[in-house]
């Protein structure tokens, strides 16, 4: 069972209650959900939130719309995660962020592809980075993730779920797919204003209900139309990966 795992909360500090925010109509977590959809790898989708009362309309959105819903710790992600995939028996797992509102399901076939065909215990596309932040892709096995929620200790690893595979690489096989071009300076993801105000306009030219845009659609929209991309230029990539 190849499960995607969206980790989502409504807690934002920059951008609160961002993943009901609309674009084209739809909330944000909407969106990643019906994009993760078109991947034909992916065996079914769970909505990874928090046991904090806050978080209630999530679940309530995500039984509507006849999603997997699974609760747990706010700040130890890495055993929300654990205890997901457990509850629904999944046996491969793809960590989703509930703010990337472009994933690209090629591209997370692919990692999911590099993962199966090498048996790796890990892939990625990620480190370094080459794809647009909010492309990120991490893929798993249930044993990996078992082991780090055993053995992690550090705080950063319980919260940031794949920190513990990433810093031990005798112990996980792992692979990381680079793009052809590195593309690690355009930012797609949401954290601040500017980053929805982006989103809004991409949303705006390309998205059509049922149909699926893809990273070579936006980019060919940003050539066309250098605005865009200046529209969050300005905000700094997630330092994550230098830690």
């Amino acid at each position: 069972m190849i499960s995607a795992i969206i980790q989502a909360r409504t807690g934002s500090t920059r951008l609160p209650n961002k993943v009901f925010l609309e674009l084209s109509g739809n909330p944000l977590i909407g969106h990643i959900v019906e994009r993760i959809r078109f991947s034909v790898r992916i065996d079914n989708i769970i909505l990874a939130t928090t046991i904090n009362p806050n978080d209630d309309p999530l679940e309530v959105w995500a039984l509507q719309n006849n999603i997997s819903v699974f609760r747990g710790s706010e700040e130890d992600v890495l055993a929300r995660y654990f205890h997901a995939a457990e509850t629904y028996g999944s046996n491969i797992i793809v960590r989703i962020t509930a703010d990337d509102p472009f994933k690209d399901p090629i591209i997370i076939d692919r990692v999911i592809d590099e993962l199966v065909s090498k048996s790796l215990d890990f892939a990625y596309n990620n480190n370094p980075p080459t794809f647009p932040e909010g492309l990120d892709t991490e893929v798993f096995t249930s044993e990996a993730l078992e082991k780090a929620f055993h053995e992690a200790k550090d705080p950063f690893e319980r919260e940031h779920v794949t920190q513990y595979l990433y810093r031990h690489p005798e112990l996980f096989s792992q692979a990381n797919i680079s793009h052809s071009q590195d593309l690690s300076n355009l930012r797609w993801t949401i954290d601040t204003q500017e980053d929805f105000q982006m989103a809004s306009r991409v949303y705006e030219e390309l998205y059509k209900s049922g149909e699926i845009f893809l990273m070579d659609d936006i980019l060919a929209l940003i050539q066309r139309n250098p605005g865009i991309e200046t529209i969050n230029s300005h905000v700094k990539r997630s330092a994550m990966y230098n830690k």
